[in-house]
């Protein structure tokens, strides 16, 4: 799916939501444990519930890494039951020397099909242009990210800007608004105004709304641009409101919340 289809696939839904399928195997319901593959059938029925409600899935490829071969033939399982109607995330965060990103784009544009995937900026153009060539896929940058370490380095100064804001401004160069996003945290919400100064174009993929306490309000009023230009992801809040076998209904119940306050806000 393209940046654009992604754009009439909201309009067309009325709404922005990413579901994050940050499957952690040690908090899905414990009637799940019993299947064949837990996390697998946990991520199918949460599909299955929130499907009519988002317009996009997210899926943290460190939650399937940590279990070895067994958790990548869950990821696997996952991504290949999304339907082609969802735009699909890889929040893998990979950013090597140009030779290494190309085996990870390969890895996830060609092998695994994802749409888009999630990579760090630090090393430079020729860490990132691999993921680039792929002309109907997207490459999500970080950008300002919602931890508390953003400090640390995002935030500090660099000559007459932020380091943040000169990682945008520059990155922003390398590719184009149809096959280029950036993460920027929900909890920056002071940020934004500013930010969609720099990236008047640009899709966001926005996470910490939910359990970090992003506001949505905030978010949809100082980050939407002409073509929406906002994904907001959602991950713990929904594929964890519930703990017993109804955990799908719940799921749902969440994921619909957030589809209507979204649909105010279009």
């Amino acid at each position: 799916m393209t940046i654009q289809a992604l754009t009439q696939s909201i309009r067309q839904k009325k709404s922005y939501l990413c579901v994050g399928l940050d499957s952690d195997i040690t908090k899905i319901p414990k009637h799940l444990l019993s299947s064949a593959d837990p996390v697998f059938e946990f991520n199918k029925q949460v599909i299955d519930a929130t499907l009519d409600f988002c317009v996009s899935y997210k899926i943290n490829t460190a939650f399937y890494e940590s279990r070895g071969l067994k958790g990548w033939e869950s990821l696997e399982k996952t991504i290949r039951y999304i339907p082609a109607t969802h735009f699909t995330i890889a929040d893998a965060k990979r950013g090597d020397i140009g030779n290494t990103s190309s085996q990870y784009a390969k890895a996830f544009f060609e092998e695994l099909n994802f749409d888009a995937v999630t990579v760090a900026p630090y090393m430079g153009a020729d860490s990132i242009q691999p993921f680039l060539e792929y002309g109907n896929k997207c490459t999500i940058v970080l950008g300002l990210t919602s931890n508390p370490g953003a400090k640390d380095f995002e935030l500090l100064p660099a000559g007459n800007e932020r380091l943040y804001e000169k990682v945008l401004r520059t990155v922003s160069n390398w590719g184009t608004p149809d096959n280029l996003m950036f993460v920027i945290g929900a909890t920056r919400a002071e940020e934004f105004t500013n930010i969609r100064r720099i990236l008047p174009d640009h899709y966001f993929l926005v996470p910490g709304v939910g359990f970090q306490g992003g506001s949505l309000k905030d978010i949809s009023e100082k980050a939407m641009n002409s073509n929406v230009g906002i994904l907001v992801n959602v991950s713990r809040a929904i594929i964890f409101a519930g703990e017993k076998e109804d955990f799908a209904a719940e799921a749902a119940t969440i994921a619909s919340q957030y589809h209507q306050e979204m649909s105010n806000y279009l």
